[in-house]
């Protein structure tokens, strides 16, 4: 991926009804877009709350014979147990935190910001929050896992986010991120943030997919961590 975020077209933006005063930055998958996530949400808006869903530039990924597609870094396998593009996931994080710095700029404090994100986008939004110098509202993560998870808890040095809010969503008949990756991913956070915070709620059925029971419970948690001021 380029350094430069400039290399993905800008973002799908669902605008607050009156006066933002707080934000959700949400990441889509492997070979998708934010245009469809920008839908959902709009279908479960807040008035308060802008969302913002950015779009990955197109890169050459390992998994798909290295043909390019929207990717936020390269997967070389859906082993749990694979190599990681540790550059890539690191230069990732930080063209998200640059989207965090933008909304500050733009009067929405670091506190009243929310990351989330489906899968690949769910685990940059998991690598990004704990790892990141500001404040956040929580996280939302959707059939995902925790990447360069040997790399805590020393990337939590100096990490605004021991006491970070994660809801993570997981289909129980998961084939391709299955279920029981997301759940040993919510243990490791539960052992690098107060335990009480982190909710791992599994479906039963659902594959690697959104369903409108999850979509309830994620309005459920961004009304709850960002309440109207």
């Amino acid at each position: 991926m380029c350094g430069n975020s400039m290399s993905a077209p800008l973002p799908a933006i669902v605008p607050a009804a009156r006066k933002a005063t707080a934000a959700v930055i949400f990441l889509h998958g492997l070979g998708d877009t934010g245009h469809g996530w920008a839908s959902a949400f709009s279908g479960i808006r807040t008035p308060h709350v802008k969302y913002i869903c950015p779009h990955a530039p197109s890169i050459p990924v390992s998994l798909n014979m290295k043909m390019s597609m929207p990717a936020w870094f390269d997967i070389y396998s859906l082993n749990h147990n694979a190599e990681e593009d540790t550059h890539g996931i690191k230069r990732a994080s930080e063209n998200i935190k640059d989207l965090i710095d933008q909304e500050v700029k733009n009067g929405i404090p670091s506190h009243r910001i929310m990351l989330g994100g489906f899968s690949q986008g769910g685990a940059l939004s998991l690598y990004t929050a704990l790892t990141s110098q500001h404040k956040l509202a929580g996280v939302v993560a959707l059939s995902c896992w925790l990447p360069l998870r040997n790399s805590f808890p020393q990337a939590l040095v100096g990490g605004a986010n021991g006491d970070l809010s994660v809801l993570q969503c997981h289909g129980e008949a998961d084939p391709m991120v299955p279920v029981a990756f997301g759940r040993q991913s919510a243990e490791m956070i539960k052992s690098l943030v107060d335990p009480a915070n982190v909710t791992f709620k599994a479906y039963r059925g659902l594959a690697h997919e959104a369903c409108p029971e999850e979509m309830v419970e994620v309005k459920r948690f961004i009304e709850k961590r960002l309440p109207p001021v």
